[in-house]
This record gives structure tokens, sequence and C-alpha cells, in this order.
């Protein structure tokens, strides 16, 4: 009997070593290595950080590429979905919320036109891409609000897609954040 505590004892202890300190500082040095030194991706815009390329932003403002909507309100501490399916009620009256509101702020998209990634969000909550072609859909409003030729907006989103990873792994995408801020300096 007291050889069997003994052995849970060890094991315990080397177990903690290994998951509280081991492993912990083996990430830690991989993530030194990297060229951001594991503080994130920060992108500046005139020496200043505005965000980070990896966790999603709101914006909100007509004048801007929307992302996609947040369960957890961008809270970067605390990732998550909604956990509701597709059979909820509240999840699905927040869905046709989201849908009416695109469709007031964007009226020449037909409601079968709404990219499901602009009125749903993700399973973390802090998805800072889109597709293009949510991207391009809110091309007609961006035009009207600043001013801008469809065309140029067109021609600012395909050069900012990102490719797949590989050129295999995942989707297509543009970040909203890249995005919006080659759109500030659009003239």
């Amino acid at each position: 009997m007291k050889s069997h505590i003994f052995s849970a004892i060890r094991l315990t202890l080397v177990l903690l070593a290994l998951c509280c300190i081991v492993y912990p500082a083996f990430i830690w040095g991989i993530a030194y290595f990297t060229p951001s030194h594991g503080h994130g991706d920060m992108v500046e815009v005139n020496g200043k950080v505005v965000g980070y390329a990896l966790i999603g932003q709101s914006f909100t403002a007509d004048r801007y590429f929307n992302g996609r909507p947040s369960a957890v309100g961008y809270n970067a501490a605390g990732s998550g979905g909604s956990n509701k399916g597709p059979t909820n009620q509240e999840y699905l009256a927040s869905v046709r919320a989201a849908i009416d509101t695109f469709l007031i702020k964007n009226p020449a998209i037909k409601r079968t036109d709404v990219p499901v990634e602009l009125v749903t969000a993700s399973g973390s909550g802090l998805d800072p891409d889109i597709s293009p072609q949510a991207a391009y859909v809110q091309v007609p409003r961006i035009a009207k609000v600043r001013g801008i030729s469809e065309d140029k907006l067109k021609a600012l989103i395909a050069q900012n897609i990102q490719g797949r990873l590989l050129g295999v792994f995942g989707p297509v995408r543009v970040n909203v954040l890249q995005l919006n801020i080659a759109l500030d300096h659009t003239k």
C-alpha cells in the first residue's frame, strides 16, 4: 500500500514539473524566437499600435469594412463562441437582427446574398478575417460614404487578399484591420 502511495506522489510531482514548468518554458522558448518574440503580431500605424493582426476588432462605422460579429465582444482574454445551436430561437433571432441591420446599411444587397460570416460569430469570437466575397459585398456602401470609386475599392480588396496556408490549407481571406488601414490611406 505504501509503495503505491509513494509511486502516486512521485508521478504527481513529475507530471506537475512537466506540465507546469517544462512545457510552458518550451512553448515560451519557441514563441521567443518568432518575429514578434511571443508578443503577438502587432499592427502599427504611424508608430502607434492599433491592434493585432490575428485578433478581430469591432468595425461598425459605415465608412469601414465590417468583420465578423463576436460572441465575446472582441475580448481576447476570454475567447469563445455563443454555444447556441442552429435551432436555438435566441440565436436565430440574433442572426435575423444582424441580417436586417446589414441590409439597412447595405440596401443594394439582396437578403440571399448576405455572406454568412458577416452575421454569425466565429467559434473563437475573435476571427480577424473575412472572405473576399464578404469584403466585395460591402463595396457599394463604402464607396458611397467615402466618395471613392467602387473599382478603386475592389482593387484595394484584391491587394489585401491573403492566400491559403502553404497554398493548400484554409480559406482565401482578407484581414479586416489591415484592409481598413489601407482604406484610410486611400485618397
